[in-house]
């Protein structure tokens, strides 16, 4: 049982797997690298990393409009209620839960998470997903560089999404440090090119990773995917 992968362009990310369609950070609406229009996003869950307006992007609309369940920090899921939505589950750092398609645990991410009206979004998160084939996705959304990436290392992973563009993230030479810290099968590199501030070279960060750290990297085109 394989799991696809799609990257959709900034942090936006689409997984098949286990018969279920989960979107993360579904930024659409006024993303210039989105592979698809918010209408036409598929999901049975979300999930959403932090309140920023490109992570929380097009999540409420689409929630009402597939009834997905949407899975986030705990005060994010209060934030969403209140505009609507009607499935919503809150976890905090350190919580995992089993849902249908596999557990989810929330893992520690540095940044900020106000939401989109200056609501409280508590604090940011990366999501370590534990698929039912016994695969482990970790998704670090947009964080520095933390020392206890090695931990989450240490459930052994078989696919990183790490952000390197830099000014609101890592960049490529911190990101490069957590592969080394992660140590996973593959890493997929997002957050970059969105806007001129963020623009990297992403072939040329993959060339440095398989050179420094002998990992894998899939450098995506927004719309392009891979399997886990």
């Amino acid at each position: 049982m394989s799991t696809r992968i799609r990257w959709l362009g900034h942090a936006a990310m689409a997984l098949d797997t286990a018969g279920f369609k989960i979107l993360i950070d579904p930024f659409f609406t006024g993303n210039p690298k989105a592979a698809i229009s918010a209408k036409d996003a598929e999901a049975d869950f979300i999930l959403i990393s932090h309140g920023h307006g490109d992570h929380v992007g097009d999540s409420v609309e689409i929630a009402k409009r597939t009834d997905a369940t949407i899975i986030s920090n705990y005060e994010i899921s209060l934030w969403l209620e209140q505009q609507g939505v009607k499935k919503v589950h809150g976890q905090q750092h350190g919580g995992g839960f089993n849902h249908p398609f596999g557990r989810v645990k929330l893992t520690l991410a540095f940044h900020g998470s106000a939401l989109p009206d200056g609501s409280n979004g508590g604090n940011p998160c990366g999501f370590l997903i534990y698929l039912k084939d016994g695969k482990k996705i970790y998704h670090a959304a947009d964080t520095g560089l933390f020392g206890d990436m090695r931990l989450i290392g240490e459930e052994g992973i078989d696919l990183a999404v790490l952000p390197i563009g830099d000014n609101y993230t890592m960049g490529p030479d911190d990101a490069v440090r957590a592969v080394k810290l992660i140590q996973p099968k593959k890493v997929i590199p997002i957050h970059y090119d969105t806007f001129p501030v963020i623009e990297q070279d992403a072939e040329a960060w993959a060339v440095r990773v398989k050179k420094e750290t002998g990992v894998e990297v899939a450098v995506l085109q927004p719309g392009s995917e891979i399997l886990v």
